[in-house]
């Protein structure tokens, strides 16, 4: 079975849903936390599902409320040895100029590794479900994450990214090349 028919049996929307491609509704925070706890219930949910599916303890997982065909401002990121973080209504605030370019997965076309670029360092402010703005920095494989999350709030994915001329890589030549070189991305 291809990797990404897992995620889509899985519950994962997949790539060229329209859902994918469109903004994010922001919740209107207090008055609809019952519906943002809702939707951070279901993303967990999912989390857990394609948890037992893949082991992600190495650079972590996110999966943004789109990706379970879910059109609101609602992320889950999962770093790892943590405790899964929630964003709502992300934002991000400021963004080194320093980047780098590592390879990302992404479950919405799980069947490829893209190099994507991404500040090294990021600023993110969100909304608690009690309607108070909170303001966090993120730096390196947690900044990657995030930023790829608030992307799929914003209807981006990897591929809106990725330098004009690079290419996606089939997942199957992404894993020969990392195990061949010994050399899958980490951050120390």
């Amino acid at each position: 079975m291809r990797p990404s028919q897992q995620m889509r049996d899985l519950g994962i929307v997949q790539y060229g849903a329209p859902t994918l491609s469109e903004p994010a509704r922001p919740f209107a925070l207090p008055a609809e936390r019952e519906t943002a706890d809702t939707v951070i219930g279901q993303l967990l949910a999912a989390m857990e599902r394609i948890r037992r599916a893949h082991d992600f303890s190495g650079k972590g997982i996110g999966l943004a409320a789109p990706q379970i065909g879910i059109g609101r401002a609602a992320a889950v990121v999962q770093l790892p040895g943590a405790d899964p973080m929630v964003l709502l209504n992300p934002r991000i605030t400021a963004a080194s100029e320093e980047m780098d370019e590592k390879f990302e997965g992404c479950l919405s076309f799980f069947d490829v590794r893209a190099p994507v670029p991404r500040p090294l360092r990021i600023t993110v402010e969100t909304v608690t479900p009690e309607g108070s703005i909170a303001t966090a920095v993120y730096e390196r494989g947690a900044a990657r994450l995030i930023t790829h999350e608030i992307d799929h709030l914003d209807g981006l994915l990897l591929l809106n990214r990725m330098r004009p001329g690079v290419l996606p890589v089939p997942v199957e030549e992404y894993r020969k090349t990392a195990e061949a070189t010994g050399r899958a991305w980490s951050y120390e």
